[in-house]
């Protein structure tokens, strides 16, 4: 039995025994009669300026009956807990698994499917076309200072996935109750344990890459196989059914089973699953840039006279316009901000210009960042085909790219020259060093967008001023091109988790269209493992032992 509280509202500066105090007033009861408590939620009310408050929800044991207590209180922001669900225990199905399930993509849905998978005895087989986090890093930075991309190894491909080099955002839409899972798996892997109680909870992308490394170790000590630089180039279909996948169209490994977990960029991966006739389906899709303002501001427009306060730590925002009178008038949003943050070169094909956004846990860059996207309908796309859309994004990319320039950089210009509709000359007057790498070219961004999406932005940097004092600043900085908010295609699925034209094809996680963010694509991940553990019988051991032939398979060149 356990007593749940709400409400319990403190100062921010608040201490502990503070705390304390305020749960004594609500159970009107001495702190000693409590065995435990557990925060369970801790979130910022800073609706007035004058008075911005954490908001604290609490559960508790005590050494008496909990029951008379909350009776005797007789109040709603003290109740009795609902148990919490029991976990269920799964059982290995009935049908025979001759070979491990293989995981297409080490990003969060793989890994997470991975995790449930070795758990439960079935050594999945992990095949990710990048490089591990380690030598990942070293490619980045080296892209970051040189302009020199891997194609296979950047901001969005290799161990972690796309999730690795950004703010770590743990926010979710979704509800269910694997996300406590995903959450504990996070913190037992080294995340801060605030992530367990805090309202918008985050890791940061130092943190990230520590997480990611000790899930590895923990996926290797369960029997699970990672194979790094192995590009899955062919899906072997024998009528309607996998029978093996290619790697670095080099070798063959036989396949029963393949959870594909690619994320949303892996352009080249759509290419060859739709000229194999696996189902593809085209999807609405987002273009726009990152703004970058002071965080300085941002904080004052969000916290008013506490915007100095440390124990706010740097304000974020979540802003939207809605679609206006006619078609050029689109939806636009503000998408994966970044505070006290970096904006980072996330390219990941030659000759294209791609920007995302990046913070560290500290969040202490004095620059916040965001995505300023607008809509684009399938009905913007030339093409019937479900690929239109990635031909559609790279066309801007490709513009952004020679708009910068060449060597990666990115075309850029001041707030008050975008809404003007002049070319900005030079980028003297802003109030921050802009954070781009590897560098940034004044211009004209209407050049790199389409001329609806330009109209569309100019409005929702206007109306989003209207909301937060300061976002119209016209030395705030644009730097283009935003463009992978999500996947340009969903891969659909049966009620089984399996595509609905190829058997033992199981897309999951954002790159097959099932989720937006690490927590949702972690989910979908685990779900998708779910079921299969519940569908297969383990594989036989000596059967994994003698399949693979990891020699023959070299790195993947560009």
């Amino acid at each position: 039995m356990a007593i749940r509280i709400n409400n319990i509202k403190l100062n921010i500066d608040h201490s502990e025994a503070d705390l304390i105090v305020a749960i004594e007033k609500k159970l009107r009861l001495p702190f000693k009669k409590v065995k435990d408590f557990e925060i369970l939620k801790r979130s910022l009310d800073a609706r007035k300026k004058d008075k911005v408050i954490f908001v604290y929800q609490i559960e508790l044991k005590l050494t008496v009956d909990e029951k008379k207590i909350v009776e005797r209180i007789n109040h709603p922001d003290v109740q009795m807990a609902k148990p919490k669900k029991p976990v269920l225990k799964l059982l290995p199905g009935n049908q025979g698994l001759q070979y491990p399930p293989i995981i297409i993509g080490a990003g969060p849905s793989g890994l997470f499917a991975a995790l449930e998978l070795a758990k439960h005895g079935y050594k999945p087989i992990i095949l990710e076309r990048g490089r591990d986090v380690e030598r990942r890093n070293k490619d980045i930075l080296h892209f970051w200072r040189t302009g020199e991309l891997n194609t296979n190894s950047n901001v969005q491909f290799g161990e972690g996935g796309a999730g690795t080099f950004s703010d770590g955002k743990l926010t979710t839409r979704i509800s269910d109750s694997r996300i406590d899972q995903v959450f504990h798996i996070f913190v037992e892997a080294g995340a801060p344990k605030e992530i367990l109680y805090e309202h918008k909870p985050h890791i940061g992308t130092d943190n990230l890459k520590k997480i990611v490394y000790n899930l590895r170790r923990k996926l290797i000590e369960m029997g699970a196989v990672i194979k790094f630089d192995s590009l899955v180039t062919k899906l072997v279909i024998e009528q309607g059914k996998i029978t093996a996948v290619e790697v670095n169209h080099q070798v063959q490994i036989p396949a029963q089973v393949v959870v594909i977990a690619i994320g949303h960029s892996s352009r080249d991966t759509y290419e060859m699953l739709y000229e194999q006739g696996v189902k593809i389906q085209g999807k609405p899709l987002a273009i726009g840039a990152r703004i970058e303002h002071p965080q300085q501001l941002i904080n004052e427009a969000q916290y008013g006279k506490f915007a100095k306060a440390p124990q706010l730590g740097a304000a974020d925002y979540t802003l939207v316009k809605k679609a206006g009178e006619g078609n050029d008038d689109r939806a636009s949003y503000s998408f994966c901000m970044c505070p006290g943050g970096v904006v980072v070169a996330a390219a990941s094909e030659k000759g294209m210009v791609v920007t995302n956004g990046m913070s560290y846990f500290s969040r202490a860059s004095r620059v916040a960042n965001s995505a300023l996207v607008a809509t684009i309908s399938t009905q913007d796309f030339k093409g019937e085909d479900p690929l239109a859309g990635v031909r559609y994004l790279r066309k801007y990319e490709k513009k952004a790219y020679q708009l910068g320039g060449g060597g990666y950089k990115a075309p850029a210009q001041k707030v008050g020259d975008f809404l003007d509709g002049v070319a900005s000359n030079d980028l003297e007057n802003i109030p921050f060093r802009p954070t781009y790498r590897p560098g940034i070219t004044p211009t004209d961004l209407h050049l790199t967008l389409p001329d609806f999406v330009s109209e569309s932005l100019e409005k929702a940097i206007v109306e989003f001023g209207k909301k937060l004092k300061g976002y119209d600043t016209r030395n705030a900085l644009l730097t283009g091109i935003e463009t992978r908010t999500s996947a340009p295609v969903r891969i659909p699925r049966k009620e089984d988790f399996q595509s609905e034209n190829i058997e033992g094809l199981y897309p999951a996680g954002e790159g097959a269209g099932y989720a937006g963010g690490i927590v949702s694509a972690a989910v979908d991940g685990i779900r998708v493992a779910e079921h299969l553990i519940q569908t297969y019988q383990r594989p036989r051991e000596e059967v994994e032992e003698e399949l693979f032939k990891w020699e023959n398979i070299s790195e993947q060149t560009e």
